[in-house]
């Protein structure tokens, strides 16, 4: 019986072609075996076609690594010259489920808009120091708007530089390639905030969440003021985590129920199965006040991408410096400030240790809140909050719904 003649594929790459089946719901993915001499295939464990196609690019890519030349046996060095747009989803396809893909994926997305820009088909050696010196004034020439469209601010010429150095590591990580261009250091592009806010100024951060006041001086309604404490609910979840442990905001958001382990008292600022990076987030003591909340808390704690709108309202109010001098991470470099002043230069290396620049000395758990490792560090904190507490009361134990803490 004749064999039935395949369909034409829906997609190809390298090789390798996407097939859909009449006897089968999901896709299939068909290449030509050179070691064994045969076609190949294997299924692409989906019917749909976005991520067929996918499923397909990772096999390709998977291939590229170690694939022969027929000929010759020597190992392909790669494209002459690849488009940009493709390396960049190469590169975004290999660096899934890797820790820093969401900002990856964000630092290139802007890439991505200057291609558009400029016209989609650039190749790798059309990427040389004056092509990135035009999306560098291209990018800082844009500004900072909100998901929803709202204008923030003027882009900082701090931000910009990352997305340089992202798509070197993309560039750098295509076979036979190099990056024709240098990245510029962050310190040298980039003026270090000096804004520093005291304890006074922590409280009010509270006050503003838990008792708010209406703009023009009035008094606001109950249900007006209820609103508000309920839209500031995430913002004063970000204080609190943020005081308690002097950790980034990125790491802030990303915490779970499941990185508290309260026998020990101790919170994991690295997520399980998550790759650390340059930027190290250490496993700490945490601060007696907030060990209620975090038994009660299930999932995220701060159910929010980003408090960044509630706190640019909050800056505004409360009078703080714009222009990044008080942004989110005020609060970390606040609260390494006071606490430095406190704990002294014989014992700051525990500050150094909360804040992530230096690693524990011991991998036991239980042992990081004695005083010889980081209970320094957690009683000086413990007094911090005593301190808000007293001027905020209820920063540390206002109620908050169960319901909002998922």
């Amino acid at each position: 019986m004749p064999r039935t003649k395949r369909a034409k594929p829906i997609y190809e790459r390298g090789g390798f072609a996407l097939c859909k089946r009449p006897d089968r719901s999901n896709l299939e993915i068909v290449w030509y075996d050179h070691e064994l001499r045969r076609e190949r295939s294997a299924s692409a464990r989906t019917s749909d076609y976005e991520e067929g196609k996918l499923a397909l690019d990772r096999r390709y890519l998977q291939s590229e690594g170690q694939r022969l030349c027929p000929t010759c046996g020597q190992q392909f060095a790669g494209e002459v010259a690849p488009l940009l747009a493709r390396v960049i989803a190469d590169y975004l396809v290999q660096s899934e489920g890797k820790a820093g893909y969401k900002s990856a994926c964000e630092r290139l997305g802007h890439v991505v808009d200057y291609l558009s820009h400029v016209g989609a088909e650039v190749t790798l050696p059309m990427v040389n120091e004056r092509w990135v010196n035009g999306f560098r004034q291209w990018l800082l020439g844009k500004p900072v708007y909100s998901g929803k469209g709202r204008y923030l601010r003027e882009r900082a010429v701090g931000s910009v530089e990352p997305c340089v150095m992202q798509l070197a590591a993309a560039i750098n990580a295509t076979p036979g390639h190099t990056a024709q261009f240098k990245p510029q250091q962050l310190k040298d592009v980039s003026a270090s905030p000096t804004y520093r806010a005291d304890i006074a100024g922590m409280a009010a951060m509270f006050n503003y969440c838990l008792r708010p006041k209406a703009a023009d001086g009035g008094v606001l309604s109950r249900k007006e003021r209820s609103q508000a404490r309920l839209y500031r609910q995430n913002l004063l979840k970000y204080l609190r985590i943020a005081v308690a442990t002097w950790s980034r905001p990125d790491a802030i958001y990303e915490l779970t129920a499941a990185q508290w382990h309260r026998e020990a008292g101790v919170v994991a600022l690295n997520p399980a199965r998550r790759r650390q990076t340059r930027k190290y987030r250490p496993t700490l003591p945490l601060a007696r006040q907030l060990h209620a909340w975090f038994d009660t808390v299930e999932g995220r704690f701060v159910p929010v991408s980003t408090v960044r709108g509630a706190w640019d309202n909050m800056r505004k109010e409360l009078g703080l410096p714009g222009g990044g001098e008080a942004g989110p991470k005020l609060i970390r470099r606040s609260m390494a400030t006071v606490a430095r002043r406190r704990l002294g230069e014989a014992q700051w290396v525990q500050g150094e240790m909360m804040l992530g620049h230096k690693k524990a000395s011991t991998s036991d758990i239980y042992a990081l809140p004695e005083p010889s490792h980081l209970g320094g560090a957690l009683a000086v904190t413990e007094d911090i909050i005593d301190e808000i507490e007293e001027l905020a009361p209820g920063a540390f134990t206002a109620v908050l719904p169960q319901s909002d803490s998922r």
